[in-house]
């Protein structure tokens, strides 16, 4: 037994996750592929398990977005409100009278690396506070609803002023959409995932459903039980934040595209400068701050070390981890504990996947640490 499985194993025996799936890889191809647990009552974990994968999303929308960039069409630096009129309506909260929200304008002007960064003042309702109570008196439509009306929340802050983790690729997707002409969902079928033969990732569940794993929530006892939870279907929006279904295999593919500098097995996706320019820093001089959970139950706070900043796709890293990750390394994951890493330091792409809530919890946390760090030992 190998130690990637080791971990895999002894996490689902110690009841640190309900199942796991994980891959890993090189430049070359596939290194480690291994799963524990049952995906579903009744039926194994395995390789052709099939995940909302939510924030993994995310990724494949930047990547969308870059590849209009990297043709002319449009640039990190577009306002937002050039492309898209609509996002002129937003305004900032700036604070409550009672439970009446004080709104203004904007002071500065978004951009589409905003959007891509965080950076926006977008913000989700599950780690700001006024952002929840905002949906809360309003019954405003959260974006998960997949409403059009979902993407016309208030700002939590001015664009450009700090890191706040938020639905900023959903917009970004409908920029996607209004430049290129094509709905986001054929858009990134005949752009990314065709070219690359990802063939288990889609909008919608369709085929994938009987492989669909049961997602699990740990109650208050410290036990799993199952939990309803899935992207709005037959959306009135496909948001780029979280609409996606896939594999543990189909998404290491993207992964190692994203590795190999662009391109894969012949396919090129991005060219090289705008690889370059898509995995740099692009927070123009900001960093990640804490994501403190106003909802518990579902998320645990979402700690990264100090300095870590974000590209235009994925948090990167700025610092070696020991025993794991160099720097340079770009990560991040879905609310459901669906994450992966891309290390190209040392040549290293990784995923690990199950279906469990809270998101980023401590015992799914040391899970990862220890899968991390046994693929690197296995290098």
């Amino acid at each position: 037994m190998s130690k990637m499985d080791a971990v895999l194993q002894n996490a689902v025996a110690a009841g640190d996750v309900p199942f796991a799936v994980a891959m890993a890889a090189d430049a070359s191809g596939v290194t480690y592929s291994g799963a524990a647990g049952e995906a579903a009552p009744g039926r194994a974990a395995a390789e052709d398990t099939a995940f909302r994968i939510f924030s993994m999303t995310k990724a494949v929308g930047s990547v969308a977005a870059m590849i209009l960039i990297d043709r002319g069409k449009m640039s990190m630096d577009t306002p937002v409100a050039d492309i898209l009129p609509a996002w002129n309506d937003l305004q900032v909260l700036e604070g409550w009278d009672g439970d009446t929200p004080r709104l203004r304008a904007p002071k500065t002007t978004a951009t589409l690396r905003h959007l891509a960064t965080h950076t926006s003042g977008l913000e989700y309702e599950f780690w700001n506070a006024d952002m929840a109570k905002y949906l809360e008196v309003t019954g405003a439509a959260p974006i998960l609803s997949g409403l059009h009306a979902g993407l016309m929340n208030p700002l939590m802050s001015d664009p450009g002023t700090r890191w706040g983790y938020g639905p900023g690729i959903d917009w970004l997707g409908q920029v996607v959409e209004a430049v290129d002409g094509r709905r986001i969902d054929a858009f990134c079928q005949e752009e990314i995932f065709d070219p690359l033969g990802m063939s288990d990732t889609a909008f919608e569940p369709g085929a994938l459903a009987a492989r669909l794993a049961q997602v699990s929530i740990r109650g208050e006892d410290g036990t799993f039980a199952p939990f309803d939870i899935a992207p709005p279907p037959e959306p009135e929006v496909y948001g780029m934040g979280h609409a996606l279904y896939s594999t543990a295999p189909d998404y290491l593919t993207f992964i190692r595209m994203v590795l190999n500098r662009g391109a894969l097995d012949g396919a090129r996706i991005l060219s090289e400068e705008a690889w370059t320019l898509m995995t740099a820093d692009q927070m123009q001089g900001l960093t990640f701050r804490t994501m403190v959970s106003e909802a518990p139950p579902l998320t645990a706070d979402v700690e990264l070390p100090a300095g870590t900043t974000h590209s235009f796709a994925f948090v990167r890293f700025e610092d070696d981890i020991a025993e794991a990750r160099r720097a340079g390394t770009l990560s991040w994951a879905g609310v459901c504990n669906t994450h992966y890493w891309i290390d190209p330091a040392t040549g290293v792409a990784a995923v690990i996947m199950t279906q469990s809530l809270p998101f980023a919890e401590e015992r799914f946390a040391q899970t990862y640490l220890a899968y991390e760090k046994a693929v690197y030992a296995s290098l």
